[in-house]
């Protein structure tokens, strides 16, 4: 009960992989912060009995006094003794302790009963006119003494296990109530230690935004990088195909202009070599035919047909003129393409760092918020309003605390007597109970190796001597048990259903909470500082529920923790400043200048010439005949001619044929090859020059007019996902700080936890195996009453049995006879 009182006295970088940059498309981003352990020294462990072999004895113990104390909590007698002492009526307490004056009649029945029986037989025994030996030997006397033993057995089994309960009980009380007293010492200084830390604890929680404002900077010197190397990702695909497509047209542009060129000049020197070599084949065939036709030639008609086919087969004036097309040409390229293309691919590539220029002053602004962000979360601690009320709290557990020292002595000086008287009374009873053994052990064995009934055995009479024994112990100390059980059931027993059963009900917290019940000077409530709409039972409730202190303590103004952890209070400025930032580019890829090349290339009619006219010209062989084939047949006729003069004429045409075939006819062909290889490239981009170069301008006209709206979605959906991460850094913190601050720094469970851990210690631990003591004890005591019945009436059977004459009449058909004494002598 002191301890109760006690306690209710007491609650008075390095760049990201572009790909991955971000990793937020649109569902939840997986953010994880570690922060420090604030708070955890300063939490208060929950006790809890542990099982144990003794837990169905306690259960019988509560039931029992259940059965006689079944008044509820005497809030009227209470009222009147903590108010107004001398007005309390005995009435009241007679009524309310009904059942422990039933308890006690009893007691002081079996208190006075017992020594005077005792006393009693002492005087019969003395006189001899009781207890003695059996006088005669009768059919049913075997019956009766194994009955008498058999009882006297199961009430000394019964009493030796009550004695090793209350060993056990008396020894758990002992180990309990050190530890215990030290328990609820070390609860009043965790709770005193819990409610002083509390500044230091808020300070400690409100430094772990640098956890992650540190991520926010890491995030922020990375962001402009990830955005540009996204944007470079996003668009590289159509910017690099619209600069290779670009880039094709201006080398197909180049690659027209000189075959083009090509094409004009061969096309010039063929028709000059045409024109000298037309005549020359014209003067030759003429000599040669009419060589052949002399008569002096012989074996010659076999060349004529071929002599005769000495003429040109080609007429380059036919081949269709690219001059206008040259013309329309003139001067291109006028752009520098090769300067254009390597700008437009270096000012792409260059992206994440440009896009890291435009974005500096807005991540240096972000910081900046970033600091304030910091402030107003130091804010929390510097306002926080628990501090200047906790200090009626602390001052009461100082107090309670210095009490409880001197208290705590005391209570284990007494726990030494105590537990010293509960061994001596422990022991007694044991004694009885190897009386009782022995004198059964040694009365059973004499019985065994007896003969004759009559016969004297030293054995059986030191078995009857040992339960005698036993029944003086039994009369002897009787009294003095019976005192101790009723003294410790008086006290353990009001202490668990006055105290413990309405703690654990929280009764007592309803009868702290009534008004008029406790003195002016103990109300509670006010003493702690409780909200005005508070007791001490909701009190209760919403700490161990888990609520902060600022929820159950008056404070001078509201303070709502949920908007001092608002996160947009936080973040609006951050999240105002991204959005309000805008990154634009205006990339071109084709000058004016380029976009005039090449629609001037694809209206010059490169496309429109007649390569076919080409092609089917080129295709004629520039003389019709095989000139060196003729020359070779010439010069094989001269080698069989009789007449000399046909012969080396012959030789000599063939010569000359040959030294036209090397110096023009060879040439021509040779042009006439180069000339082919141009007229092929031509043909060959000229059906699909126009869709190829509409196609570049489609996508160099695309690129230019969505590369800006493409960038600026891109950045938007990027800084996008980069609010939310952010953010959620800060959220994820300002959740960890409204835990630590109401789960461990400032909650005020610690203070529930206090009470019930007070509780546990005194009713669990303490009053638990104290009524278990009593009650074993107890169970001992009154069971000391048929032991001594059993014990004295055991005794008879094993002495020696005096014989008597018996007549042919039973004793159970003349009950009064009485028989002739006759001494035998054997």
């Amino acid at each position: 009960m002191g301890f109760l009182l006690l306690l209710l006295l007491a609650f008075t970088f390095i760049p990201p992989d572009p790909a991955h940059s971000q990793q937020c498309s649109g569902g939840p981003i997986s953010l994880v912060l570690q922060f420090a352990d604030v708070g955890t020294d300063q939490w208060i462990p929950a006790h809890r009995r542990a099982t144990g072999s003794l837990d169905p004895l306690y259960d019988l113990v509560q039931s029992y006094l259940d059965i006689v104390q079944q008044n509820p909590l005497p809030t009227e007698l209470l009222r009147d003794a903590l108010n107004d002492p001398p007005s309390a009526k005995t009435s009241q307490i007679l009524q309310y302790q009904a059942g422990y004056i039933v308890c006690a009649t009893i007691a002081t029945i079996y208190f006075v009963a017992m020594p005077l029986i005792g006393l009693s037989i002492c005087c019969c025994r003395r006189n001899k006119r009781c207890g003695g030996r059996v006088k005669a030997y009768r059919r049913s006397l075997l019956c009766q003494r194994n009955l008498l033993m058999l009882s006297l057995l199961l009430t000394t089994l019964v009493i030796l296990v009550g004695v090793i309960c209350a060993f056990a009980a008396n020894q758990k009380v002992k180990e309990e109530m050190e530890p215990g007293a030290r328990d609820a010492l070390n609860t009043l200084q965790a709770l005193r230690h819990h409610v002083s830390g509390i500044s230091h604890g808020v300070q400690l929680a409100v430094e772990q935004f640098a956890v992650p404002k540190e991520q926010i900077i890491r995030d922020l010197n990375n962001v402009s990088w990830n955005v540009g190397s996204t944007i470079h990702l996003v668009l590289r695909g159509s910017v690099y195909s619209a600069i290779n497509a670009m880039k094709s047209r201006v080398q197909d542009l180049q690659n027209s202009l000189h075959h083009l060129q090509i094409i004009k000049k061969t096309a010039q020197r063929l028709t000059q070599y045409q024109d000298e070599l037309e005549p020359t084949l014209r003067e030759q065939k003429e000599n040669i035919i009419t060589l052949l036709e002399d008569s002096r030639c012989t074996y010659c008609d076999s060349a004529l047909s071929r002599a005769q086919g000495l003429e040109l087969g080609v007429n380059y004036y036919k081949l269709p003129s690219v001059e206008r097309v040259l013309q329309n040409l003139h001067g291109l390229p006028k752009a520098n393409f090769s300067e254009m293309i390597q700008q437009a691919n270096h000012s792409f590539n260059i992206f994440p760092e440009r896009v890291a220029v435009k974005m500096a002053n807005v991540v240096q602004d972000l910081k900046k918020e970033l600091e304030k962000a910091m402030k107003k979360v130091q804010s929390i601690a510097d306002s926080f309003p628990i501090l200047d009320h906790t200090h009626p709290i602390y001052d009461v557990l100082v107090k309670a605390e210095n009490m409880s020292h001197t208290y705590f002595k005391e209570a284990k000086r007494f726990e030494k007597y105590r537990w010293i008287t509960g061994v001596v009374a422990c022991t007694v009873v044991l004694l009885i109970v190897i009386c009782n053994i022995l004198g059964l052990s040694f009365g059973t064995y004499g019985l065994t190796v007896r003969e004759d009934p009559s016969d004297y055995e030293s054995r059986g009479e030191a078995g009857a001597k040992m339960l005698i024994t036993g029944v003086c112990f039994s009369f002897l100390f009787s009294w003095l048990l019976i005192l101790l059980v009723f003294v410790t059931f008086f006290i353990g027993g009001n202490v668990q259903t006055l105290v413990c059963k309405h703690w654990a009900n929280q009764d007592i917290y309803k009868f702290i909470d009534t008004p008029g019940n406790l003195p002016p000077s103990m109300n509670i409530t006010q003493r702690l500082g409780l909200k005005k709409n508070l007791n001490i039972t909701t009190a209760y409730q919403q700490c161990k529920n888990g609520a902060g202190l600022w929820e159950v303590l008056q404070l001078e103004d509201s303070y709502r923790l949920s908007d001092q952890l608002s996160v947009s209070k936080y973040t609006a400025e951050f999240q105002k400043r991204l959005d309000d930032f805008n990154l634009t580019f205006e990339d071109i890829l084709l000058t004016a200048d380029g976009k005039k090349d090449l629609q001037t290339f694809k209206e010059s009619g490169v496309d429109r010439v007649d390569y076919a006219g080409f092609q089917a010209e080129i295709r004629n062989p520039v003389v019709k005949t095989s000139i060196e084939g003729l020359a070779l047949d010439l010069e094989r006729l001269s080698k069989v001619q009789s007449d000399r003069t046909v012969a080396e004429q012959l030789a000599k045409e063939s010569q000359t044929l040959l030294k036209i075939q090397n110096t023009t006819v060879d040439v021509m062909k040779e042009l006439v090859e180069k000339l082919k290889e141009s007229v092929y490239f031509l043909s060959t981009i000229a059906p699909n020059l126009q869709t190829q170069i509409n196609d570049m301008e489609a996508k160099v006209h695309f690129v230019e007019s969505t590369l800006p709206i493409d960038v600026h979605k891109i950045v938007r959906k990027e800084l996008a996902c980069f609010v939310r991460k952010e953010v959620g850094y800060i959220s994820l913190y300002l959740s960890w700080l409204r835990h630590a601050l109401t789960g461990e720094v400032a909650s005020c469970q610690p203070l529930s936890t206090a009470l019930d851990n007070g509780r546990v210690i005194l009713c669990d631990r303490i009053v638990d195996p104290w009524n278990a003591f009593w009650f074993s004890l107890g169970c001992c005591t009154f069971f000391l009453i048929p032991s001594i019945i059993f014990a004295i009436k055991t005794t008879k059977h094993l002495r020696p049995i005096r014989h008597r004459l018996i007549s042919t009449g039973s004793e159970e058909t003349y009950p009064f006879h009485i028989p002739r004494v006759t001494s035998l002598k054997l």
